[in-house]
C-alpha cells in the first residue's frame, strides 16, 4: 500500500493477513489475553485469534497513512481462526482540512475467506500535514 496524496473522503485501503499459532501466542504474551481459546488447539488444530489481534489489520492501514487515532470503536462479530485469511478494508468517510492536519473519520470492515464480516470498526483521528507526501 503506497500513499502518495493527502487523505480524501471516499479513499479506500485494503490489507490482508493470515494469523498463525505463533502470532496468537505472541500476542497473548504481550497482551496477557491467554484464555484457553487462544492457547489450546480446537478439534481442527486451530486457535482463535484475540479480537485485538484481528484489530491490528485496520491499525496497519492507519500506520501506513500516518493516521493518529483518537477514538476507536470495534464490534467483534465472529471468531477468527489461525490459518484463515482475513481481509480488511478501511474507508475514509469524512476528511476535514485544518491548517496543520486533516481530521479523519473512517470505517473498517474485516472479512474472512467466506466473505463474512468478522469485525467492524469506526475510527476517528488526525493525519498531520507534515506526515503527508507533498505537504509541508
Amino acid at each position: 500500500m503506497n500513499v502518495s496524496h493527502p487523505p480524501e473522503e471516499g479513499d479506500e485501503y485494503t490489507v490482508a493477513r493470515t494469523f498463525d499459532h505463533e502470532d496468537v501466542r505472541a500476542f497473548g504474551e504481550l497482551s496477557g489475553d491467554q484464555q484457553p481459546i487462544h492457547t489450546e488447539l480446537d478439534e481442527g488444530g486451530r486457535l482463535i485469534a484475540q479480537g485485538l489481534l484481528t484489530a491490528t489489520l485496520p491499525t496497519e492501514i492507519g500506520g501506513k497513512l500516518n493516521y493518529i487515532a483518537r477514538n476507536m470503536a470495534f464490534e467483534f462479530l465472529q471468531p477468527v481462526y489461525t490459518g484463515e485469511r482475513i481481509s480488511c478494508t478501511c474507508r475514509l468517510e469524512a476528511v476535514t482540512e485544518r491548517d496543520d492536519r486533516y481530521e479523519v473519520e473512517s470505517s473498517a470492515v474485516c472479512t474472512n475467506e467466506d466473505g463474512e464480516d468478522v469485525l467492524r470498526a469506526e475510527i476517528d483521528g488526525i493525519v498531520p500535514k507534515d506526515a503527508v507526501p507533498g505537504e509541508t
